[in-house]
């Protein structure tokens, strides 16, 4: 059973799905791509057209540990109206479950008025929309049970937050330093 479920909806910015994707699984934390259409197939913002794990219908939401949501447009509009991953969402927050969003995603938690407070960081053409959130110019924002990241370019950054919120920091560490992030490995 998957630990985590990122969701594809159509128009989702690929890099930020699958860069997720990719170093979670390198982590051996389980993780499902979940489409919100009736296909699995959903294509991206950049006309990419991915295979899904599952449907939406299908996700083990009980298991998994964290929900995780990339931007993109019209990628995240199409997120936001999908009434039953909104509920999930909410579940999610009064179990006190991770929430993860990346880009103009974080914006789907404050429209659902979830983060009473919380920093959060997103996409800047989208801070103005944070009126829950302490808005945060940082790559990766972690507080309480929300993860979240400003774009495409923040997205291996992303990925090896969440990697810590699942196991630790030197294992975060060690995939960075697997993928040679940065010069300092």
């Amino acid at each position: 059973m998957a630990q985590a479920l990122i969701f594809l909806a159509p128009g989702y910015e690929e890099i930020e799905m699958l860069t997720v994707v990719d170093l979670l699984r390198r982590s051996n934390i389980e993780i499902d791509m979940v489409s919100i259409t009736d296909s699995l197939e959903v294509t991206s913002s950049h006309n990419v057209t991915i295979k899904a794990d599952i449907l939406l219908k299908d996700a083990d939401f009980d298991t998994a540990q964290m929900i995780i949501l990339p931007g993109g447009l019209p990628g995240t509009t199409n997120l936001l109206a999908c009434e039953p991953l909104l509920e999930k969402i909410k579940e999610y927050a009064a179990q006190n479950k991770w929430l993860s969003a990346i880009c103009a995603a974080p914006t789907i938690y404050n429209e659902l008025k979830l983060y009473h407070g919380c920093k959060a960081t997103c996409f800047p053409e989208f801070a103005d929309k944070l009126t829950d959130a302490a808005y945060v110019k940082q790559p990766v924002v972690a507080d309480g049970i929300f993860t979240t990241s400003r774009g495409a370019g923040t997205t291996i950054e992303f990925a090896a937050a969440i990697i810590e919120r699942f196991l630790d920091k030197p294992a975060a560490d060690a995939i960075l330093e697997k993928i040679i992030y940065n010069d300092t490995y």
